[in-house]
């Protein structure tokens, strides 16, 4: 595919995951193998991949700030622990070899797939469980952990960390999204400035990527109204195991 044509293909890509992540999340999981398909090696798609979600994250926190004007004390509690853990994430990422990242980025892949896929029934299920084996310490060091999750490896942060504050908070899902923006934000900067000194970025797809994801989430909210959530997360669920499949079957194909 010629240079012109892998830009525009970029720029769609980058509107259905902004959409997708407005729907119903999970839109890494779309822009990450386009990057790959484009020739960027794994480690790179994933620093782009993460630089290029931050205008989404700071988009979406704007426009939940009414959610967010009285959980300022909530932030600053979670926010030191989403620090330490996308420093710890990050850091990971690029100390560990191309070879060993490339032979576990189709199982985080995987995950994220079958996490999207089962959301909706988690959800249920953490609300059953909400409030029974909370507890500051639980909710602190799981946020480490998936903050952690977040700084190596950006796909699926948004379905986890929301699954996980769920779990731990009891309060309206608008609000818990909000949280979850914010805090996806904090690990997306912390981990995009130690990308950006330390590894090379690719600042073409990623800012293509930026601009579009912005006008494909705001496009996402309007259709959120009429797109089902459940088949549209359903579809890239699906996408996401197929893709993990490729990627696995690639690494043994030369």
């Amino acid at each position: 595919m010629s240079g012109g044509w892998a830009l525009v293909v970029l720029a769609v890509v980058g509107l259905l995951a902004g959409a997708v992540n407005a729907v119903a999340g999970g839109g890494s999981m779309i822009s990450f193998p386009a990057l790959l398909a484009m020739g960027i090696t794994p480690v790179t798609a994933n620093v782009t991949n993460s630089v290029a979600a931050l205008p989404g994250y700071a988009g979406g926190s704007f426009g939940y700030r009414s959610e967010l004007s009285d959980q300022g004390r909530r932030i600053g509690r979670l926010a030191a622990v989403s620090v330490l853990g996308a420093v710890g994430g990050a850091v990971t990422l690029l100390t560990v070899s191309p070879e060993v990242f490339r032979a576990i980025v189709s199982w985080l892949v995987l995950a994220s797939a079958l996490m999207l896929a089962v959301q909706p029934r988690l959800a249920g299920w953490l609300s059953r469980r909400r409030g029974e084996g909370g507890g500051r310490y639980a909710l602190l060091s799981t946020q480490f952990a998936v903050s952690f999750y977040g700084g190596f490896f950006v796909a699926g942060l948004g379905i986890i960390m929301l699954a996980t504050l769920g779990l731990f908070l009891d309060d309206t899902t608008q609000r818990l999204n909000a949280l979850k923006g914010v805090l996806s934000l904090i690990v997306g900067v912390v981990s995009s400035i130690a990308f950006i000194a330390l590894t090379p970025v690719a600042w073409g797809p990623a800012a293509l990527l930026a601009a579009t994801g912005l006008v494909g989430g705001r496009l996402g909210v309007l259709a959120a109204r009429r797109i089902s959530a459940v088949a549209l997360r359903r579809s890239v669920a699906v996408w996401g195991i197929a893709v993990a499949v490729a990627l696995e079957v690639s690494r043994h194909v030369r």
